[in-house]
């Protein structure tokens, strides 16, 4: 069974029971209304076109049916579908997986975009064909957007995401988020750019080297070896002979010749290789050493910039330090002279107290000696009364006494 024969019978018809994928032949007589919404073998019979594969990547056996079916093929001439495989071979084995670590964060999504051209009025030949890639690693990601257009002599050109977005219809988002647009690795993609800028130049090499080629034109050669017209004849056999004998050295001869130009061709196609690295080589450096200059002048005037700043600062604190020296001097001072100030003021107001002091302590010392007095003469008083009555009681007594023994006597 070969791959190009499956087809995803489902697209004709929903409600058959069979397996999602299936052989042409066994769907002809299984599948109603085959091939009224998909491609099929016959359309490509007797055409100028095959059938080629838009991911054609070696992955796993589920993917690579997926991939070889004709629902996942575009009609594509000879020479393009060569071309179109050698490019994406050469992009995923030396620029797009070796810069996505291990390849497992490495998403390919692959279309085409019709032209107005069809196949047998049914299969659309596209205008163009598209690889997009999408390098999911946080902090180190990338993606890339490569095109290629129908026509023979083009070769794949790299584009960014949004760039091919807008060359498809409806301008679909391929990747959530952009693939991380805004941290996306610069370095693995000047890296993918070189290696580009490589299966380009290859590509072009084959292309110049088809147009060049000896053997690209055997028909005139071969015209080239014939005898002239009207050298037939009975004479002729000389020089039959002659062309026998001379048409190996001829041979020989060309094939030396073809052996030293293709030589030739491809000791100037190292040298030119080797030239583009080692130039690319003295780029690279020139770049990264120009990079690591701008970023040291950089972080050179942002300090510059910033002495300023740090210096005001400094004389802010230091001005706020003065003041609150200052502040704490002058209350020290303060606090010193309000001692002598409190004493002045006391002694000051002291004579105002004593003189106004002096008729309040004569007026008690007067009330205190007329109150002195007051009482000697009360006690003198009253003791010379005591006296009085104490002599004249003791009188009064006596005197009855003598009266009641007189009359006793009596």
């Amino acid at each position: 069974m070969h791959l190009n024969t499956l087809l995803f019978f489902q697209i004709d018809d929903p409600n058959s029971s069979l397996g999602e994928v299936i052989n042409e032949a066994e769907a002809i007589t299984s599948v109603n209304s085959l091939g009224s919404k998909q491609a099929l073998n016959t359309d490509y019979l007797d055409s100028d076109y095959q059938r080629g594969q838009l991911y054609p990547f070696s992955l796993s056996s589920d993917f690579q049916m997926a991939t070889f079916t004709l629902t996942n093929t575009v009609p594509m001439t000879q020479s393009f579908r060569e071309r179109w495989y050698m490019n994406l071979h050469s992009l995923m084995n030396r620029a797009l997986a070796p810069q996505c670590g291990s390849g497992e964060d490495l998403y390919i999504i692959t279309g085409a975009v019709p032209s107005t051209h069809t196949v047998r009025d049914r299969v659309a030949v596209p205008g163009l064909v598209w690889l997009a890639a999408c390098c999911a690693v946080p902090g180190g990601g990338w993606a890339m957007g490569f095109v290629k257009h129908a026509q023979d002599s083009d070769i794949i050109e790299d584009v960014m995401v949004k760039d091919l977005e807008k060359l498809l219809p409806l301008n679909p988002q391929l990747f959530q988020n952009n693939c991380g647009e805004t941290e996306q690795d610069t370095e693995k993609m000047k890296k993918i750019l070189e290696m580009v800028n490589q299966v380009q130049d290859e590509e072009r090499n084959v292309q110049s080297q088809e147009s060049t080629s000896p053997l690209s034109s055997p028909r005139s050669k071969r015209s080239a070896l014939l005898p002239p017209e009207g050298a037939e004849g009975s004479g002729s056999f000389l020089g039959k002979l002659l062309g026998f004998i001379a048409t190996p050295f001829i041979k020989l001869f060309q094939l030396i010749s073809y052996l030293v130009v293709a030589i030739l061709k491809n000791i100037l196609c190292f040298l030119w290789y080797v030239t583009k690295q080692v130039i690319n080589g003295i780029e690279g450096c020139l770049y990264r050493l120009g990079s690591a200059t701008v970023s040291y002048f950089m972080a050179i005037g942002e300090e510059l910039v910033s002495i300023p700043w740090k210096v005001l600062k400094v004389v802010v604190k230091v001005i706020r330090a003065i003041l609150r020296i200052l502040c704490c001097v002058l209350k020290v001072v303060c606090r010193i002279l309000g001692i002598p100030i409190r004493v002045l003021v006391d002694v000051a107001t002291f004579p105002v107290y004593t003189m106004s002091a002096v008729p309040i302590v004569c007026k008690d010392i007067a009330v205190g000696l007329g109150g002195t007095v007051s009482l000697l003469f009360d006690t003198a008083f009253g003791t010379m009364g005591g006296l009085f009555q104490v002599v004249f009681s003791v009188c009064k007594r006596i005197g009855y006494r003598v009266t009641f023994d007189n009359s006793g006597e009596l």
